[in-house]
């Protein structure tokens, strides 16, 4: 996935890689080179701060960072000779901070700690502007999920009232009924989409989660409160069919297993999950 924000009229691509944001370096040094951005990231890695900050950074997040050539690196650093690239640095030390791909829609991109490390050298100013644009992204991320997330909480919420619509009209007999005993098919009809969508009533899940606040439906993912939406909706049309409710179980779980192994190989459900 990539977004774009602009920073000091600068365009600067932002690319998902193992689920991490990196920033373009090469975007970020068009902000002082137009021309040749290249060089500009060039010339900031042959900068022994650069070499010892890219080196503590790969210390701490990455097990698998080759020290010995890292030293080595350090000790020429700042030398006139010293020269240094994207692909020299991760080829050598086995880097993950940087990613270096070549070609057309290739580019330098950096984890935002080492990106921001970068905008600094800049300018100090260009690295607030690029902190704050990427701040505000993030927020705007985070806002797009909640609302996605109480559409699809929205949608299964109204699909339930449908639902419990027909039982009422279907199930209960014509004959005044306690308030228990419309409570118990009520509870009795939810239990079928629990049993067909989780696998356990709402009071085994209870049972088994004692430590847990709410209900079994609170902890859902966004695959299955979409599968659980379509059940409600096609559960209520089997009751008006007039289904036997072990006949409508065995539907439903079909119905479950098919929608759920089609979502979870869903692209735009995937992006969903990752926002």
């Amino acid at each position: 996935m990539k977004n774009k924000i602009i920073v000091q009229d600068t365009s600067i691509e932002i690319r998902r890689h193992e689920k991490i944001d990196f920033i373009s370096l090469t975007d970020i040094a068009r902000a002082k080179n137009t021309d040749e951005p290249k060089d500009v990231v060039k010339n900031w890695l042959r900068s022994k701060n650069t070499i010892e900050f890219l080196g503590l950074w790969e210390q701490i997040n990455n097990p698998n960072f080759k020290g010995v050539e890292f030293d080595g690196f350090k000790n020429e650093a700042g030398l006139n000779s010293f020269t240094m690239s994207p692909s020299k640095w991760i080829e050598n030390t086995n880097a993950i901070g940087i990613i270096s791909k070549a070609g057309r829609y290739g580019g330098t991109y950096a984890h935002k700690d080492i990106a921001f490390e970068f905008a600094s050298w800049i300018s100090a100013e260009f690295k607030l502007f690029l902190i704050k644009e990427f701040q505000r992204l993030k927020e705007d991320e985070i806002q797009n999920k909640s609302l996605e997330w109480n559409l699809s909480r929205s949608l299964s919420k109204i699909n339930y009232k449908i639902h419990t619509d027909a039982i009422k009209e279907h199930l209960i007999p014509m004959s005044v009924l306690s308030k228990q005993k419309d409570g118990f098919i009520y509870a009795n009809e939810a239990d079928v989409l629990n049993v067909a969508l989780f696998g356990m009533t709402a009071k085994e899940w209870r049972e088994a989660n004692t430590n847990k606040e709410g209900n079994i439906r609170d902890y859902t993912s966004v695959e299955q409160l979409i599968v659980l939406s379509n059940m409600e909706s096609i559960n209520a049309e089997l009751i008006k069919r007039g289904i036997a409710q072990s006949d409508r179980l065995i539907a439903l779980n079909e119905m479950a297993i098919s929608q759920m192994k089609s979502l979870i190989n869903n692209s735009s459900i995937k992006k969903l999950g990752k926002m």
